[in-house]
């Protein structure tokens, strides 16, 4: 019998598989149900994951951050993320969102993103990175290597959207340097992971919205595209052959022969409230393995159990015996979903396996 991590891998590799593998990310109220049920926290273990995920750490810039917004005033209960993003509590009902406050928004000089405070990967963390694949191997589980908001995502965070976007759209030379620097934080970050010997390289920028592009191919084959090259590239060069996943929420299918292209592996998490599944993998399927699948808009908060076996069942149907996915919500399990719902995505995948 395989482990878990052979599993996966060979699942991903769409060479056949023992058990569906599955992923399951809980907020933290199912988490709390999930412990008043079975007297403990391990639900990755209780539901038999093959992977376990890392996010590799940041050597913050000793800054005064709250100096660096010189056109914005900031709420008091402001904190700030390793890139000197500001985040807010957006309202008293937002589960796991905040209001984002942008750094680098409005007029800015080429000086102002040149002597940016940009944070530095830990090399220190390499060690503690190298063991923890160690352990994870010795009990059989698949290393995933966390470093989503890869290039696009965190430039504009930065920088703000509608600005990043409109200096990329003008050729301003301040989208280069911003995104030229991310990136080169990025493919640092991409090889330390390859050499600590991680399975699987999550990166991923949401390019997608809920029905359309969040941009055109080709500003994106312009300004992304060569960098997430750069990245896949760094870890490649040291590991040839570990997995990249790629992650962007909403309607991305003409992205996605280019995202193959330039080295992506895996794509999550195929909404499907915003592109057809059965579509996506008739065309790409043979080149692209997937992961999630399950609506966490409809399926998952509002169908029942029955709709969530039908899902499961229909997406096993369609990938066949060679595989290619991981059956998971396509995001976090929100507290509005069932826990019945959840259950019944454990189990069907369950009855699903060879």
């Amino acid at each position: 019998m395989k482990t878990p991590r052979e599993n996966i891998l060979s699942c991903l590799k769409r060479q056949g598989y023992e058990y569906v593998p599955i992923d399951m990310e809980l907020c933290d109220s199912q988490r709390k149900t999930f412990r008043e049920k079975y007297g403990h926290d391990d639900y990755p273990s209780h539901f038999r994951l093959c992977h376990r995920g890392f996010w590799a750490g940041f050597s913050r810039a000793a800054t005064d951050w709250r100096s660096i917004y010189r056109r914005e005033s900031l709420p008091a209960s402001t904190s700030f993320d390793d890139w000197g993003v500001g985040h807010s509590k957006g309202s008293e009902s937002a589960f796991h969102m905040t209001r984002m406050h942008h750094p680098l928004r409005g007029l800015i000089s080429r000086e102002e993103v040149d002597s940016y405070p940009f944070p530095r990967y830990d090399d220190k963390a390499a060690a503690v990175l190298a063991q923890w694949v160690g352990t994870m191997r010795g009990q059989g589980l698949a290393t995933v290597g966390g470093m989503s908001c890869t290039i696009w995502e965190t430039a504009w965070y930065i920088r703000s959207m509608e600005d990043l976007m409109t200096d990329m759209m003008t050729g301003d030379e301040k989208a280069a340097l911003l995104l030229d620097k991310v990136t080169n934080i990025s493919c640092d970050r991409a090889a330390g992971y390859a050499r600590a010997g991680v399975d699987i390289l999550h990166l991923g920028d949401d390019i997608g919205t809920q029905s359309a592009a969040m941009m055109s191919v080709e500003l994106w084959s312009e300004w992304i595209r060569p960098r997430l090259k750069r990245v896949i590239d760094a870890a490649r060069a040291i590991n040839p052959g570990i997995l990249v996943f790629y992650h962007s929420c909403g309607f991305v299918k003409p992205f996605i022969g280019d995202l193959i292209e330039t080295g992506v592996d895996i794509l999550n998490p195929v909404q499907p409230e915003s592109m057809d599944f059965d579509e996506v993998h008739a065309e790409f399927g043979d080149r692209l393995s997937f992961w999630g699948t399950v609506g966490t808009q409809t399926t998952m908060p509002y169908g029942t159990p029955a709709d969530v076996r039908r899902v499961v069942e229909s997406r096993l149907k369609t990938c066949g015996e060679k595989g290619g996915i991981v059956i998971g919500p396509t995001h976090l399990v929100e507290p509005d979903v069932p826990w019945e719902n959840i259950e019944a995505q454990i189990k069907n995948a369950a009855k699903g396996s060879n």
